[in-house]
């Protein structure tokens, strides 16, 4: 039960997204003294943390630590946790407002945003955003991918892009040591790449990738990193980040090969023009600065050129910027006069990384304790959304049931002597949760 006794005096708040950012939301909320809280966090998944469960790359351990972190947050006593909710059908918004007295959208940007090229809907030419949510084990996203090519093309120059071409040129043995579910080891197993190429439109200068991935493609077991000297080697900048990257690219261009199965071959100034092919993808036509164009012979194509976001019912949208419309984090144009808020990819676009959600909900819970007056003098019901899931039958996944989800996938891990192996269908998801129940 929550640890706040005076109901009349305290600020009921509805968390709509499960990830870092409606986390940390309830964080910045529960932190503070000046008001009384409680934080009920609505998820569509049953399991908890978003992007960092089903986006971060599973081979990077340390980040997905922080897990233990946003576990601690979702164990305070003025915080509850409703998974398996879909917001807009199980419940709406206009629900939801009539029980609380505000409600944070911290629901993301899920979404891949679209090249815009002849033959992008080839079979073969794949959503990164896809690609990245089954590797890492998302219930929606269980159609198995196979890497029965022998050439693969990456599109773009940010960490979506270096992670999945991580994931596809490593040694599949080392993905065995991380959560991967079972099923996407086999894959990674049965793959027959020998290259894998990263194409960008712009030059080495303007790549967005963190140095510390970057660094760690270049140590890669059995792969060889292929840079032309000719893109990189006249290229400075002042910036303390982008040097960092640029002598990474001139230490690789002139590093000699050492005859590995794998390769990975970085092009810049490569703008995707066409992904050529006639029942599927057989390469990806690219057009340099000049208009002069070449291709690189490829069975597979991963687009990775930026999240948006989606419309969630009864929630004003902007569809050219693709966020619920804000002003310092108050929603513009909502249900309410006062009462709605967005933190988050889905309020600012998808920028930043996982930590930059913490600064951003602090700056939206400002925003909504400044309203604390207004918010409390809501007229609300406060049960009745709950009262009305239960009505309606909805199998709720409370912390007791992701509990059981997490014991769950650590007794699985045993078997591959991991921490932890993911439970990736609905259906084994909602079974351990209700074993638990």
């Amino acid at each position: 039960m929550f640890g706040v006794t005076d109901a009349a005096a305290t600020l009921r708040v509805a968390v709509i997204g499960a990830g870092p950012a409606g986390i940390y939301t309830a964080d910045a909320l529960c932190s503070q003294a000046d008001v009384p809280v409680q934080v009920d966090i609505y998820d569509r998944l049953p399991a908890p943390f978003g992007l960092l469960r089903y986006g971060v790359a599973p081979d990077h351990i340390k980040m997905k630590n922080l897990a233990s972190t946003l576990q601690r947050i979702l164990e305070h006593e003025n915080v509850r946790f409703f998974g398996n909710v879909n917001v807009g059908s199980d419940v709406t918004v206009p629900e939801l407002l009539a029980d609380y007295n505000a409600i944070v959208y911290t629901y993301g940007s899920s979404v891949d945003r679209k090249l815009g090229i002849p033959g992008e809907d080839l079979p073969g030419s794949i959503a990164a955003t896809a690609f990245v949510n089954w590797y890492s084990g998302h219930p929606d996203f269980v159609e198995p991918y196979s890497l029965d090519a022998t050439s693969a093309v990456v599109i773009g120059l940010g960490n979506v892009a270096i992670d999945v071409a991580r994931v596809i040129v490593r040694d599949a043995e080392e993905m065995a040591t991380t959560d991967v579910p079972d099923d996407v080891l086999a894959v990674l197993r049965a793959s027959t790449l020998t290259d894998v190429h990263i194409v960008g439109r712009r030059g080495p200068e303007h790549a967005k990738f963190t140095i510390k991935e970057l660094r760690e493609m270049g140590e890669l077991a059995g792969v060889d990193v292929v840079v032309d000297p000719a893109e990189v080697d006249h290229v400075e900048s002042d910036d303390k980040d982008v040097k960092r990257n640029l002598d990474v690219f001139k230490e690789w261009a002139h590093r000699p090969l050492g005859g590995a199965k794998r390769r990975l071959h970085l092009h810049f100034h490569s703008r995707p023009a066409e992904i050529l092919g006639t029942d599927r993808v057989e390469a990806l036509r690219c057009e340099r600065p000049d208009g002069s164009t070449y291709d690189i012979e490829a069975q597979l194509v991963f687009r990775s050129v930026g999240y948006i976001g989606t419309p969630m019912p009864g929630v004003p949208f902007d569809e050219t910027s693709n966020v619920i419309p804000n002003d310092d984090h108050r929603v513009v144009g909502g249900c309410v006069e006062v009462g709605e808020y967005t933190c988050g990819w889905i309020g600012r676009g998808a920028t930043g990384v996982i930590g930059t959600n913490r600064s951003d909900a602090k700056a939206a819970v400002t925003s909504l304790l400044a309203d604390t007056d207004r918010l409390l003098a809501r007229a609300v019901t406060p049960g009745s959304a709950q009262a009305l899931l239960e009505e309606r039958k909805v199998s709720v996944v409370d912390l007791t049931g992701w509990n059981a989800i997490d014991a769950a996938e650590i007794a699985r891990g045993t078997a591959r002597a991991n921490a932890r192996v993911k439970l990736a269908l609905w259906k084994e998801l909602l079974e351990a949760a209700a074993a638990q129940s």
